[in-house]
């Protein structure tokens, strides 16, 4: 299995990238309105953001008018992948048994999260 690439994100680049998945492509406003929330985050922030997210090849936009569109150019399962591959090459030594053992051991698990876990694992078992 290769390594695919780490696309390593910031919280508020992963909200970015969030929206776009969502919605497909998205204006600088429509990206502050959902991003800023609460936070008095200015718009030019998001911006900035979109322009350097736009220089590592993360999104893209097209012109209609004098106004910028912009999608992603990585999927979510890519990111997402990524991400937690990295995570748990760098604190876990690659061993996703110790990661689920941290997180049963440190996190509030449910009932029915962990029949949710039951069915992972007896699928994968299943499926090879």
């Amino acid at each position: 299995m290769s390594k695919s690439k780490i696309h390593r994100l910031g919280e508020r680049q992963l909200e970015i990238m969030k929206v776009l998945w969502e919605r497909g492509e998205a204006t600088v406003g429509e990206v502050h309105e959902v991003v800023a929330g609460e936070d008095d985050l200015a718009y030019t922030t998001i911006a900035t953001m979109l322009r350097k997210m736009e220089g590592r090849r993360l999104v893209s936009h097209r012109l209609e008018g004098r106004t910028f569109i912009y999608h992603a150019l990585v999927k979510e399962a890519a990111v997402s992948r990524g991400m937690s591959d990295d995570l748990v090459d760098r604190l876990f030594a690659g061993s996703l048994a110790d990661m689920v053992s941290h997180l049963l051991r440190t996190r509030e698990v449910s009932r029915e999260e962990l029949s949710r876990l039951e069915e992972l694992i007896a699928e994968r078992k299943r499926n090879g």
